[in-house]
């Protein structure tokens, strides 16, 4: 399969299922996006908190895409493999005042840059960050027709922060228009689970992910799926929802999860109910994508046997 490349001049900062596609793609094909830091390029290596304070706040979470998958349609799940994510050496966390987690005790602006070797960052020594590279915000068109904002995620995708979204990861969208138009961006060399500050560390990156199209597999919210990497550490399914609240998102993702194992592995709902009590997980993926939380229910692989085309 031919790989594309997509450089960050081929860019968007509002949602809008309106938007022509940058370029179009098959089913099984690779696209290199090249991405700017969630500034938009507004920041660099030797930015100030008082080049923070100017930047035009309408360019954050500048995206780049989209793009069309031949042959997609509302009904349709797209499956992103993603395949590499490299940083470019630098990165910078921020506190916006008013915004984050805490903003009554910090209510001063600030400005971090970190600077990336490969794998970590002794930057804010005596600490040592190791990086795990992912994209804040993978998506699809949202239904709705108009412009959006990059800042709340949805069941197009948007800007979940899910930390496990690294290279190795699949995620799995709805398709909500013709041709799904995919973005993605806001990439952060290594973040937090709830990201309370509203920043992980942002930086450029090179992201390359693979398309494929299942057709007819309707899903009704995003789906994660990690790998492998240990004898020990077996990959998870995750369903990801989002709602202003957590209980709400916790309930839904709860119920996709009872589902997937009744459809896939036909399971009765009770023996479902009792397993994911006993071995899923509900975790705080942000806390600061006002008004909304996200909320992932996470359940280890390695319980179950291998399913190649879930049925979500």
């Amino acid at each position: 399969m031919p790989e594309h490349y997509l450089s960050n001049k081929s860019t968007h900062d509002r949602w809008n299922r309106d938007l022509p596609p940058q370029l179009e793609v098959e089913s099984g094909e690779v696209v290199k996006f090249d991405c700017l830091d969630s500034s938009g390029g507004q920041l660099g290596p030797s930015s100030t908190v008082d080049d923070f304070l100017k930047i035009d706040r309408s360019k954050i979470h500048t995206l780049t895409g989209p793009v069309a998958i031949k042959g997609s349609g509302p009904g349709d799940t797209l499956r992103v493999d993603v395949l590499n994510i490299q940083h470019k050496g630098w990165g910078w966390t921020s506190i916006t005042p008013g915004l984050g987690f805490l903003p009554d005790r910090f209510p001063d602006p600030f400005l971090f840059i970190w600077q990336l070797d490969e794998a970590s960052t002794d930057s804010m020594a005596p600490a040592v960050v190791p990086l795990r590279p992912f994209c804040g915000i993978m998506g699809v068109a949202p239904a709705t027709p108009g412009e959006m904002r990059t800042r709340p995620p949805g069941i197009f995708g948007g800007n979940m922060d899910v930390k496990d979204l690294v290279a190795g990861s699949s995620l799995y969208l709805p398709v909500l228009n013709e041709g799904a138009l995919f973005s993605l961006g806001d990439v952060h060399a290594a973040q937090g689970d709830g990201e309370i500050c509203i920043n992980g560390i942002e930086c450029p990156a090179v992201v390359t992910v693979r398309f494929t199209l299942l057709k007819g597999n309707r899903l009704s919210a995003p789906v994660v799926e990690t790998p492998q990497r240990s004898l020990t550490t077996s990959g998870e399914w995750t369903m990801v929802e989002s709602d202003e609240d957590p209980l709400a998102a916790g309930r839904r993702a709860s119920d996709r999860m009872l589902d997937f194992l009744i459809n896939n592995w036909r399971f009765s709902p009770p023996h479902a109910y009792l397993l994911c009590s006993v071995a899923m997980d509900l975790r705080v993926h942000q806390v600061v994508n006002a008004p909304l939380i996200t909320v992932g229910a996470s359940l280890p692989k390695s319980l179950l046997p291998l399913v190649k085309t879930p049925s979500f």
